[in-house]
């Protein structure tokens, strides 16, 4: 993922007046310097932030089994980890896996709904992540089924591309090696699709279009048989909105920018315009191809292990680890109108930027991208860390010259 200097991340403050052993008084902080910053140059904005469970809306009726399965997994992943190895080289405040042994640890026992609130009420302190450019908003993802070839035919003549042989991986970044050894950054999709390549696949050009976006899916043939196709690889072209282009060309309106109102257009505009539509959005994915394994269980994400609907959450890893719960308050009706729930950051995005910004997995097939088009709003998060992590970062930062102390609304 993409790192860069000078973050003006978030003000953060950590909770108190809460059933478990309480820390000291909450300070607003940032994290430490990025590389060339000098300690104390930025200030978080200030905040008035909640400072316990009771003050997080809706987390006494959020329902919390898909986020400890999650939570699970993202252990098995911190366990394989070196003690000392932190969770993510660009957030250091997300600590080490030896700081989160002893929740993982605890979370492993069978647990029912109750006893899984007070777990986590007793091993993390919620801290509240504040955008600073006041732009939080949340969207849907989800893995879709489509129907596909494993050749072209009528109705399926779009190539779902593997990794092609003149990809070389440069981390976000990567290069296209030309006949004559030299390389050159990755084209973008116009130059990719006119050239061709190996296909893993054939489908309908507009569910291949869809895929990308998603990122994952699942792709079904005529035999009954079916397979994932699964995230390979990116051009490493940055993302661009279709949505908004169709929008600010007057070709569908702002209320018809879900993906049904794109996925209609597509279907009554010609074959150029619709290829036009998808080549403003630069951004291309490689696909390979795995058997389908567990159909219970959704595609792996970033975090490599297998997402949970409602259980995880995509974000940007450049302002959060990935394995982090975190606790969302946003609405759509996807969600049945205003929502609050517990998901752990077990996958990134390319569109998914900013420090409160999320995309919530919503399941596999068709009703759960149904659900997933209609989410798009503005919410607020909180990041729900270890006891030790919360403390170091307040006595760090608390005695460094950027921080700032703030009162605890109904501390005492």
């Amino acid at each position: 993922m993409i790192r860069f200097a000078a973050l003006l991340f978030s003000a953060l403050v950590l909770a108190a007046c809460q059933s478990t052993p309480r820390p000291a008084a909450p300070v607003v902080v940032q994290p430490g310097p990025t590389p060339g910053q000098t300690p104390g140059t930025v200030r978080p904005p200030p905040a008035s932030l909640p400072t316990s469970y009771r003050d997080l809306p809706g987390w006494q009726g959020a329902t919390l089994a898909p986020s400890l399965e999650a939570f699970r997994r993202t252990c098995d992943r911190f366990t394989r980890r070196a003690w000392d190895a932190p969770l993510s080289r660009s957030v250091a405040w997300a600590g080490t896996a030896a700081d989160w042994a002893p929740a993982c640890e605890a979370l492993a026992a069978p647990l029912d709904e109750g006893a899984t609130r007070r777990a986590f009420e007793t091993l993390f302190i919620p801290v509240e992540i504040i955008d600073p450019e006041g732009k939080p908003r949340f969207t849907g993802y989800f893995e879709p089924t489509y129907e596909a070839r494993r050749a072209p035919e009528p109705g399926f003549t779009e190539p779902v591309f593997a990794v092609p042989s003149d990809f070389v991986a440069n981390g976000d970044s990567p290069l296209q090696r030309l006949p004559n050894g030299t390389t050159r950054p990755y084209p973008p999709r116009a130059e990719i699709t006119a050239k061709g390549g190996q296909a893993i696949a054939w489908a309908h050009p507009t569910d291949v279009f869809f895929l990308q976006i998603q990122g994952s899916g699942r792709l079904t043939f005529p035999d009954g048989t079916t397979l994932r196709a699964a995230y390979a690889a990116h051009n490493g072209q940055p993302f661009r909105s279709t949505a908004n282009w169709l929008i600010e060309t007057g070709r569908i309106t702002r209320g018809e920018g879900s993906m049904q109102g794109i996925r209609a257009w597509m279907d009554r505009a010609s074959p150029e315009e619709v290829r036009q539509s998808m080549n403003i959005n630069p951004r291309f994915v490689f696909f390979q191809s795995l058997p389908e394994g567990d159909p219970e269980l959704g595609p792996t994400g970033a975090h490599n292990v297998p997402l949970t609907p409602f259980g995880s959450m995509a974000i940007d890893p450049s302002f959060h680890a990935l394995g982090v719960p975190m606790f969302v308050q946003t609405s759509a009706p996807g969600l049945g109108g205003d929502w609050s729930g517990l998901l752990i950051a077990q996958d990134t995005g390319g569109a998914i930027k900013g420090p409160v910004r999320g995309d919530i997995y919503f399941g596999t097939g068709f009703d759960a991208g149904q659900r997933a088009g209609t989410m798009n709003a503005q919410g607020r998060l909180w990041v729900l860390l270890p006891l030790t992590v919360a403390e170091r970062l307040r006595q760090s930062l608390e005695s460094g010259p950027v921080a700032a102390r703030t009162p605890a609304p109904g501390a005492g």
